[in-house]
């Protein structure tokens, strides 16, 4: 690991993220912007996962033998991937971790690795959408199963209903996309994940996004809340 340091596009000190929400909240959207903007790193777990396979790394060839038996990677060997690549020159520019933790435990063996390397969260980001409107989001999402083309109504809407603007096949939608489906999911992260946030609310680092405003209005409100200026 490396120590802390400026970051090369701000002249800024680097700052370490965390970012909790519901799956439809847009915290990977705005991870993804974040981190272009300012250079720094983004940990998304779900893309770290699937590199780690693809690249057949020890812990890659673990976590795949999980997978294929359909079981989940356990926590041991999500935290070394995730510290692998904040090993990999990530702590010089800040990160962002997106999609870890989920449950109480992660959140703990998280904390107990960042120790480790003397490395500490300066905020972790609750993207705040009541479940009406993630139900909105996520039932409405659409894709081309020919192109992966993908749609969401109403903000971007085919020309022709229910067919691709790119080659017309007919759209599908994902299986855990269906309403009943993510009302479930919601469910899940209620119980599991809710429980983490006031983990970090009691480490005095949590601080809340409303994330039911346009993406560029809460790019803003990101901004805001972790000191930067637009």
């Amino acid at each position: 690991f490396h120590e802390e340091g400026q970051n090369p596009r701000e002249g800024l000190v680097a700052v370490n993220l965390l970012f909790l929400g519901p799956p439809g909240s847009g915290k990977g959207t705005q991870a993804v912007r974040l981190s272009e903007q300012l250079g720094m790193m983004h940990l998304s777990t779900g893309d770290i996962l699937r590199e780690a396979v693809k690249n057949g790394t020890e812990l890659g060839k673990q976590a795949e033998g999980f997978m294929k038996r359909g079981e989940l990677v356990p926590d041991d060997v999500m935290i070394g991937l995730i510290e692998d690549r904040l090993g990999d020159g990530g702590l010089n520019k800040g990160f962002i971790l997106d999609g870890f933790p989920r449950t109480l435990p992660q959140a703990e063996s998280l904390r107990g690795m960042f120790g480790r390397h003397d490395v500490s969260l300066d905020k972790a980001v609750l993207f705040s959408v009541s479940e009406d409107e993630i139900v909105r989001r996520l039932s409405g999402r659409w894709y081309c199963p020919r192109c992966n083309a993908g749609y969401n109504y109403p903000a971007a809407v085919p020309r022709v209903e229910g067919q691709c603007d790119h080659d017309g096949s007919a759209l599908r939608r994902r299986p855990d996309d269906d309403e009943a489906v993510v009302r479930n999911r919601l469910e899940v992260y209620k119980k599991q994940t809710r429980p983490i946030e006031d983990f970090y609310r009691e480490e005095s680092i949590l601080t809340v996004v409303e994330a039911e405003q346009t993406p560029d209005d809460v790019y803003r409100a990101l901004l805001a809340a972790i000191g930067r200026q637009n």
